[in-house]
């Protein structure tokens, strides 16, 4: 407050030296704050309060970020809870479904191998790349 209502403050202190100067007939036109300290204990009590509200303004944001990442999780969840209904439903439906998944993998290997610069040889049962139904003949 001192800081912040300095004009104030030096209004206060002109009033206060005039009553007493006035008792040794002195007239007193202005005074001037040039220099103001605070003493050691109060220097480290605003330290230690604003050391304190950093704490708590980062507790506040801890506490946020976990309801943010818990609100997360619970929609990851829903979601491949809701992704594994309707991949059971589209196997049910559809037998075609799982060798069409079976193919996507397949195809998602051989890209992968395909780019590695190491050179490897696999039979085609290790490929996944069998995409005949076990239970069908090759034609």
């Amino acid at each position: 407050q001192l800081i912040t209502q300095r004009e104030r403050v030096s209004q206060m202190i002109l009033g206060n030296l005039r009553a007493r100067a006035a008792h040794f007939n002195i007239i007193l036109d202005d005074t001037s704050i040039t220099e103001l300290r605070f003493g050691r204990e109060y220097s480290s009590a605003v330290e230690r309060k604003q050391v304190a509200q950093q704490e708590a303004e980062r507790a506040r944001f801890l506490v946020d970020k976990a309801i943010q990442d818990k609100r997360s999780i619970i929609i990851k969840a829903q979601g491949e809870a809701k992704s594994a209904e309707l991949i059971g439903k589209a196997i049910q439906d559809n037998p075609g479904f799982v060798e069409l998944r079976r193919i996507d993998a397949a195809k998602d290997v051989s890209t992968i191998i395909s780019r590695s610069a190491n050179r490897a040889f696999l039979s085609s049962d290790g490929l996944m790349l069998g995409l005949v139904a076990p239970n069908a003949s090759p034609a």
